[in-house]
């Protein structure tokens, strides 16, 4: 009996990695794990993660999640974020990455939206009770059955994952591994407020390799990862692009440079995946001679308009691929010249490497659209997703788009044919890794009353940076707590007067 053609997905790859190598070394947890979340530091071979993968799959299937339901994630970069995703893949469940700054408001409007059956997080994160925060949104989300985390403490009605991994269960189920099926839902915040973004196995895949291929990352490789995991760019630069290598993934909870520099170097890793910014930021401060294991970083802009104007790479030892990410919509990478390490020239059309290579891996496609934006298409973006709405008089709805319009500005040097990438989207804020509306800015500042204001600052480092003001902003920030809004809004409150 023939058996079905199928694409790989990341339980497959993973399964791969566990039957050549079974013994070596696969994730390792960040140095300051037990401040972080307060469990112990975990270190864990390849065939020691598949025990615990296997154990919090046969949780899911045990807890009656049937395949194919919807399971919301807020983890921090730990090996509980990687397990935990892995073992949902392995019985058929489709992920929803909540961002760790995410609170009560979102949190509800995400599990709604997502008609999630289940949310797993940790007891604490950097001193916030999580737990706390994921039993109140499961509350006003009727679809969630089941609500479980890590860690010590959890509340009443919370089953233990800890727990779960100890009793080694070998519960499992039936699943066609295929990489068309559905893997993750993440958010995205565009011109139409927040969008959930749908995407199978093979699109996460995809994002993957466009940033390993570019980048040349090696078989093998120790990487360290400092990017916050939980969105479809998280998940690229730290799960997929270990898998695709095959060696081992240390983690690193952004950010602290010594805890960064002293793991780094204990693991001898040759693979930093950060923010761009953070790494040129090394760079000024001897990156060569602090990180001598060094010899391939991977930066990732989130404010990709940036690029271009951004400090020149010293290192001579290590390449800066930079990776340009657009929201959830999708991401490509180019890796600056050894001469002057100065930003790659961007071109229109596929990219791959090597892009001069006939037949070479295409990863995505560049295109400018009508409207003087930047446009992508390939296998990793979900152009359905984007689409727009059809317009109400027509009979016959138009064709399909297969681009998505990331909605920032963009030409076409004529000279070059480089592309310069001129501004972002038109009304939406970036701070670090959190998009927001300009009118929900707006909308929360006229919750505060009279006097009260909150705004967006332009920021080189961030995108924005978020600035309040009230006639009382230990009240403003108290009110806005309430509301559940995340901490980015409630601390544009803080008191800046300058201690007596």
């Amino acid at each position: 009996m023939n058996q079905p053609i199928t694409s790989p997905t990341l339980d497959t790859l993973f399964k791969r990695i566990l039957a050549r190598q079974p013994d070596a070394l696969a994730l390792v947890d960040p140095l300051n794990k037990q401040r972080i979340t307060g469990q112990t530091r975990k270190r864990l071979t390849y065939a020691q993660t598949d025990r615990a993968i296997s154990a919090i799959a046969a949780h899911f299937v045990e807890s009656g999640l049937p395949a194919n339901s919807v399971i919301a994630v807020q983890l921090p970069g730990t090996v509980e974020f990687a397990l935990t995703v892995l073992a949902a893949h392995r019985v058929g469940l489709v992920v929803v990455p909540l961002p760790l700054l995410w609170r009560h408001a979102e949190l509800t409007a995400a599990l709604n939206r997502t008609a999630a059956r289940a949310i797993v997080t940790s007891s604490r994160i950097d001193g916030v009770s999580h737990a706390d925060l994921a039993m109140n949104a499961a509350a006003e989300a009727f679809s969630i059955r089941h609500v479980c985390g890590f860690g010590d403490d959890l509340p009443e009605g919370m089953a233990s994952l800890d727990q779960a991994i100890l009793q080694d269960s070998r519960t499992s189920r039936p699943i066609i591994q295929d990489g068309r099926k559905a893997a993750l839902i993440s958010f995205d915040v565009t011109s139409e407020g927040l969008r959930p973004v749908p995407r199978a196995h093979f699109s996460l895949i995809a994002g993957g390799l466009a940033m390993s291929l570019e980048s040349d990352l090696v078989q093998g490789a120790t990487i360290m990862s400092a990017f916050a995991p939980m969105s479809f760019a998280g998940l690229c630069a730290s799960l997929v692009a270990w898998l695709l290598s095959g060696g081992t993934l240390v983690l690193h909870h952004p950010f602290d440079e010594e805890v960064l520099e002293t793991q780094f170097n204990d693991h001898a890793c040759d693979t930093l995946i950060a923010p761009a910014q953070l790494a040129l930021r090394l760079d000024e401060r001897g990156l060569s001679e602090r990180f001598p294991t060094l010899r391939n970083v991977i930066g990732l802009w989130r404010a990709p308009e940036q690029v271009a104007s951004s400090a020149c790479w010293t290192s001579q030892r290590a390449s800066l691929t930079d990776v340009y990410l657009f929201g959830e919509a999708g991401l490509f990478g180019a890796r600056r010249s050894p001469e002057d390490g100065s930003p790659a020239p961007i071109k229109l059309g596929p990219q791959g490497a090597p892009r001069e290579a006939p037949g070479a891996s295409i990863a995505g496609e560049i295109l400018l659209t009508p409207k003087g934006t930047l446009g992508l298409r390939g296998p990793m973006v979900p152009a359905a997703a984007y689409a727009p709405p059809p317009p109400g008089e027509l009979m016959i709805a138009p064709p399909p788009r297969d681009f998505v319009d990331t909605e920032y500005a963009a030409r076409a040097d004529r000279a070059t044919g480089a592309i310069n990438i001129t501004a972002p989207p038109s009304g939406i804020m970036t701070v670090g890794g959190y998009r927001f509306l300009a009118q929900d800015l707006q909308e929360w500042s006229r919750r505060l009353g009279q006097g009260g204001l909150l705004t967006a600052l332009p920021d080189r480092l961030s995108g924005h940076k978020l600035a309040g003001r009230a006639q009382d902003n230990a009240r403003a920030r108290d009110a806005l707590t309430e509301l559940g809004l995340n901490p980015l809004m409630v601390e544009a409150f803080r008191d800046r007067t300058p201690a007596a």
